[in-house]
């Protein structure tokens, strides 16, 4: 049984008399010890469905259809006591900026043992030692000295590994990381992540990985899911589809990472922009930005198919299957078609 189920969620935001959709049928699971990314543009609704998971969208949004279920417990039904129960003990969130979670008038150590106290019941002096302890498991250099300083006092990176301290706390079962590098310069962005996959390896702790580099998730997720405009349009393991992109929006993004480019020369870069909620284009919402769009694109939306070990949502290549299953019958059993 898969830990977290995620299955045709819906999420809308209510904007004066329209309701816009953020998230469009998304669907996917995740299994115990698992590490899974999930890329994509700003605005491709990534941190939206984050937020979704543990049921924290606020007005405007809302979840307007779908399923979510922690253990075949479902999610969206869950009542403020219950989510309580499951956020930071069950799930436990990362976020882009740690002085937007860490409280600046308040202690590194006290804000620690607020957040063990507010789940179980013991003393003071234990969750202190607990504190400490989770300090030091995420190499903060003299913890015991750390526990009584500020978060003003620590560097970027330092404060970060607060934050995933603070989040072993509870021993999650799921960590949600919201570009969790984004602020820090690219040393420090390889330690963190080198830390986020220890833990996960060494308690068995699954891991949602959000970001917008595909070289990031290239070190740390095993499986990737690629999102455009609210959805996902391409699904697999990460090294195949950094290897064998088949969507033309992550081949795209592959493009226009720095090393695909020769020094002294320009960046790559995806034409256009990522469609705001109330220009959602009509078929394929990539369409407007791809090179190989046609005018079926514009009207068709297209359907999830297996292509290799990944699967992915483009007319192209669902176009290339149709005329290899015409030419070959006989190896058209290899290619399966999946729905969402």
């Amino acid at each position: 049984m898969n830990l977290l189920s995620v299955s045709h969620l819906n999420v809308n935001f209510q904007v004066k008399k329209q309701s816009l959709a953020a998230l469009i049928d998304v669907s996917f699971t995740l299994n115990r010890g698992e590490r899974i990314a999930i890329v994509g543009e700003s605005g491709a609704g990534k941190s939206v469905l984050g937020f979704s998971i543990v049921n924290l969208i606020g007005k405007p949004g809302y979840i307007a259809s779908g399923s979510i279920k922690l253990d075949n417990k479902e999610l969206t039904t869950m009542n403020l006591r219950q989510l309580q129960e499951v956020r930071g003990k069950r799930i436990a969130m990362i976020f882009q900026d740690p002085m937007m979670t860490l409280n600046p008038v308040l202690s590194i150590g006290h804000q620690l043992v607020e957040i063990i106290r507010s789940h179980t019941k013991i003393t003071y002096k234990d969750a202190k030692n607990i504190a400490i302890e989770k300090l030091h498991k995420v190499q903060i250099a003299s913890p015991e000295t750390r526990f009584n300083q500020y978060p003003h006092e620590l560097s970027g990176g330092m404060r970060q590994r607060v934050i995933i301290a603070s989040v072993l706390l509870l021993n999650p079962d799921i960590i949600i990381a919201d570009e969790p590098t984004t602020a820090l310069d690219v040393t420090i962005q390889a330690e963190i992540l080198q830390l986020l996959l220890a833990i996960c390896r060494d308690h068995g702790v699954a891991l949602i990985l959000i970001s917008h580099d595909l070289g990031v998730v290239s070190k740390v997720a095993e499986r990737t899911l690629v999102m455009y405009a609210g959805q996902i349009v391409e699904e697999g393991p990460t090294l195949e589809i950094i290897n064998d992109p088949q969507h033309p929006y992550t081949q795209g993004l592959l493009n226009a990472l720095p090393q695909m480019t020769l020094p002294g020369h320009r960046l790559n870069q995806i034409q256009g922009s990522m469609p705001p909620l109330s220009e959602r284009p009509s078929g394929c919402a990539f369409h407007p930005r791809c090179p190989y769009a046609t005018e079926a694109c514009k009207q068709q939306q297209p359907k999830f198919i297996y292509s290799g070990v990944s699967s992915v949502a483009c007319l192209m290549i669902e176009n290339m299957i149709d005329e290899f299953d015409r030419d070959d019958p006989v190896q058209s059993d290899n290619v399966l078609e999946g729905e969402r």
